[in-house]
């Protein structure tokens, strides 16, 4: 099993949206930067997945989330009247992926970012990496327990 950090802007998709969804399941869409896109093609069922609200007030990790499908095409990237179109994309010869995710856990108390960063033992995490602004990103079992045991 691996680890996942998946970032959202909670005005747009929040993880209180994820729970209201139907079996508190979504498509995890909108993904369009290779690097995440493949972290996300890396996907499998199973994997635990944090759920970081980004751009806000407070960026934090505010839940945990589980891989229920494998990745495949994203139907957005088709759709011209989505904001996120891409006519190079194509049922055919897809460009860019999805996956399912579904709601475990909310955090009774968000896990800021700013005490992300004060930890030493996380000072290689990949969300406090300098220049990574990346949506989708793999997190190290160590970071992952450490982050669980320890903000509390």
């Amino acid at each position: 099993m691996q680890h996942w950090l998946v970032k959202s802007e909670p005005d747009s998709f929040s993880i209180d949206d994820l729970i209201r969804k139907k079996d508190q399941t979504e498509m995890w869409d909108g993904v369009r930067n290779y690097q995440a896109r493949n972290n996300l093609k890396k996907m499998d069922i199973g994997d635990s997945v944090f759920f970081y609200h980004s751009s806000c007030k407070q960026p934090a990790i505010v839940g945990i989330a589980e891989v229920v499908t494998s990745h495949y095409p994203d139907p957005t990237a088709s759709n011209p009247e989505h904001s996120g179109f891409d006519p190079k994309h194509s049922d055919s010869k897809p460009k860019w992926y999805v996956v399912d995710l579904k709601h475990k856990q909310k955090f009774n108390r968000p896990i800021p970012l700013s005490w992300i960063k004060q930890q030493s033992e996380l000072s290689e995490i990949s969300l406090i990496s300098k220049g990574s602004r990346l949506s989708v990103m793999p997190i190290e079992a160590s970071h992952w327990q450490y982050i669980l045991d320890n903000a509390k």
